[in-house]
């Protein structure tokens, strides 16, 4: 099991759904927790807006990867969105983002917070991994492409014997 199946519950993932602004992208995700992890959902809206204003986490080729630390968090947890349409985001290639996971971590999570996000960047430049996120029928699928991703990612960096 990799480091991102860890952290994200299949219930804070969502798939085809219609949000058409970055806002409604952090109202969504902020139920989502507020939901399935009892933070204030006022609380991650805002965590996530304050770090856009530092910069976009729009990564390119339709994926973006919002993350806060957040004071008063136990443990990291993530979520995914797969918008039915993608939206801009200000990512760095100009092409609009549909692909959104989101993390939060404790305030004090500076090593683990930067090894969860290598993670996630490694995960998403593999071309693979995101055709297999798009054609995704539901949640589950999702988690699993997340759970599996190792035994993927491992299997293609192996040498032919």
């Amino acid at each position: 099991m990799n480091l991102i199946s860890k952290i994200l519950d299949p219930q804070r993932i969502v798939v085809d759904i219609a949000l058409n602004s970055r806002a409604a992208v952090f109202e969504c995700v902020g139920a989502l927790f507020e939901q399935h992890s009892g933070l204030a959902a006022r609380k991650v809206v805002d965590a996530l807006t304050q770090r856009e204003k530092l910069g976009s986490t729009g990564l390119g080729m339709g994926i973006a990867i919002p993350h806060q630390r957040v004071k008063g968090l136990k443990e990291t947890q993530g979520a995914f969105l797969r918008l039915r349409d993608p939206i801009d985001f200000d990512a760095p290639d100009g092409a609009p983002v549909n692909l959104f996971f989101i993390m939060l971590a404790p305030e004090q999570a500076n090593e683990t917070h930067l090894r969860l996000l290598a993670e996630l960047a490694q995960m998403f430049s593999d071309k693979t991994f995101r055709e297999t996120l798009c054609a995704a029928p539901d949640a589950m699928s999702v988690a699993a492409a997340f759970d599996d991703w190792s035994i993927h990612a491992s299997s293609e960096r192996s040498p032919a014997v």
